[in-house]
């Protein structure tokens, strides 16, 4: 479903590389997650997919298609895309917000309308109360629904995802993570989200893929990655989770 082949990105004509020779594949209906630290080169790994940014060389495949022989604005528009903090257009309402690209794609206002509708419902926001709010009328979570539900107004097959949850409490992004599972789940979305949260990582992805200095380090399943780290790298970092646990299971033993 998406594909990418010996793919670079430089920005300053080939003297350094934000990512480096990056191969992976993501079946029909995955979700990988792209795990790392600040400037590992994943956050711009997410964006050669839609074209945000071009890569400097290597082939990026979408649903069998090149993504550097489509139009990047059609591309876009077939691509969901949730950004940390939700990305609202504050002047806009949330049926606004949501209808975008539908707009954007000529669709009638009727159908508009029922789409909105549609996608207000499934996540959890009933149309009737919110549907004429504006951004700053909803909490995070709610803005971050709404994020969501403008993603895939346009019934995307693939969605990317930028650290979607890393502006949220944490009991309302586990919220709002078991809830986009689910929502993934029941339409079979193809999924691409960056994180550099090991538990978010493990707890979400069919696969990850940890990235280092621009560079693919490991690319496995979650039991993979914790029963058989590539190098020490991944090892310390599969590792933190579990020095987590221990130390959350010391402190009940001695509450």
């Amino acid at each position: 479903m998406i594909v990418l082949e010996n793919v670079s990105k430089s920005f300053d004509g080939g003297t350094t590389y934000s990512v480096q020779n990056i191969s992976l594949h993501v079946p029909r209906g995955k979700l990988l997650a792209l795990l790392g630290g600040s400037g590992c080169g994943k956050t711009t790994t997410l964006k050669m997919i839609n074209r945000l940014i071009d890569p400097s060389s290597g082939r990026i495949v979408v649903n069998g298609q090149d993504v550097r022989q489509a139009d990047p604005v059609q591309l876009r528009r077939g691509i969901g895309y949730v950004f940390q903090g939700s990305g609202l257009f504050p002047h806009l309402t949330v049926a606004e917000n949501i209808a975008v690209v539908p707009n954007l794609l000529s669709w009638p206002t009727d159908r508009i309308v029922a789409r909105v509708d549609e996608l207000l419902a499934m996540v959890n926001l009933p149309a009737g109360e919110y549907r004429e709010r504006y951004p700053r009328q909803l909490s995070g979570g709610q803005q971050q629904r709404v994020g969501f539900a403008r993603a895939l107004a346009a019934g995307p097959e693939v969605m990317l995802l930028d650290e979607p949850f890393g502006a949220l409490d944490p009991v309302t992004r586990d919220e709002l993570r078991a809830e986009f599972l689910d929502l993934r789940h029941r339409l079979g979305l193809t999924a691409v989200m960056v994180t550099h949260d090991m538990i978010e990582a493990l707890l979400s992805a069919d696969l990850i893929a940890v990235m280092n200095a621009g560079k693919l380090l490991q690319l496995g399943t979650p039991h993979e990655l914790l029963a058989n780290p590539a190098d020490d790298f991944v090892a310390a970092l599969m590792a933190s989770p579990k020095h987590q646990t221990e130390k959350l299971q010391a402190l009940t033993a001695h509450a």
